[in-house]
């Protein structure tokens, strides 16, 4: 396969019936950073891996990965993703739903195409399935946490590392596995993701109040509109005094009345006294640190692990 867009085409290409298979297309091709992708080809690439098990597994995380972002927008009620009209918008929620679940159908199957030993492909199969059962678990709880009375930081990082970093670590270490790395690296592969994971979610945290919405490709202010309650907001409730951990609160409870435009202001503006973006990118900063020792019990020569470096390096500084 050249890329993987073109594996998409060739996948679905005259499928029926195409009010199935053309919202499919759509949020597959919609243009993204591709990273779940990359993560399993530099994991692979570490161990020297065969290409088409590594283009196939690689398929099915990005096949996987859209499935959650159909289902989180019609949960979220987003209009814009990546810069285009999510699927429920462009569509129905009910085509979005069940285009959604042909998807994670699709994306499994492509793991059974896998030529490597049977013991192989069933321990990339579980893997896929513990992964996409995390990644409900931790979806499950950031819908809780809209409507509970409090939230600890250590909960949003639990939830946050079973919504979006365990997919990551489920990639790398995927990638170890059809190339057969040792088992310790295996487990430094599945640590780095979560890691690296947590620092890509906190960083769209605050992607999410101070991005440029061109570069970023999705609307800002959804978290601040939708009450949820990210590290950006419990960090500033612990660096808030009682004034404006109170305003806070209120501006986050379900009574507010403020349009949207004011009220993301008022949270910003709050934001901004009581520095929660410096706080923020200094968390960001510990993950990105642990990440470089999980890479050093990696057990490759250190010229194959440029390529995962390099990735880290450009999602610390990312802003989209």
């Amino acid at each position: 396969m050249s890329t993987i867009e073109e594996y998409f085409d060739h996948l679905f290409q005259g499928l029926e019936p195409k009010t199935l298979y053309e919202p499919i297309v759509y949020a597959l091709n919609q243009p993204g950073k591709r990273l779940r992708p990359q993560l399993v080809h530099i994991a692979a690439d570490m161990f020297d891996g065969n290409g088409e098990d590594t283009d196939l597994v690689a398929s099915a995380y990005e096949m996987l990965h859209n499935f959650t972002l159909i289902h989180d927008d019609i949960m979220d009620k987003a209009e814009i993703r990546r810069g285009h009209p999510t699927v429920h918008k462009k569509w129905s929620t009910n085509v979005a739903i069940l285009s959604g679940d042909a998807l994670v159908v699709t994306a499994l199957l492509q793991i059974h195409k896998l030529n490597c030993e049977p013991e192989t492909v069933l321990s990339v199969a579980k893997l896929f399935a513990q992964v996409s059962m995390e990644t409900c678990k931790g979806q499950q709880y950031d819908l809780d946490f809209e409507s509970a009375k409090s939230v600890t930081i250590d909960q949003y990082l639990k939830m946050i590392q079973m919504k979006t970093a365990t997919m990551f670590a489920g990639c790398l270490k995927s990638g170890g596995l059809i190339a057969n790395a040792d088992a310790e690296s295996l487990q430094a592969l599945y640590d780095l993701g979560i890691h690296l994971g947590t620092a890509f979610q906190l960083a769209d945290d605050l992607l999410d109040v101070y991005a440029d919405t061109e570069i970023f490709g999705k609307a800002i202010g959804s978290d601040i509109k939708d009450n949820k309650k990210t590290f950006v907001y419990l960090k500033a409730l612990e660096l808030s005094d009682e004034t404006q951990s109170h305003r806070l609160q209120s501006l986050f409870s379900t009574t507010n009345s403020l349009d949207e435009k004011t009220k993301f202001q008022e949270v910003k503006a709050i934001f901004d006294a009581v520095n929660v973006k410096q706080a923020t990118e200094e968390k960001i900063s510990l993950y990105i640190d642990k990440c470089f020792e999980d890479i050093e019990r990696i057990h490759v020569d250190e010229t194959k692990k440029s390529p995962v470096k390099y990735l880290i390096q450009q999602l610390k500084n990312r802003s989209k």
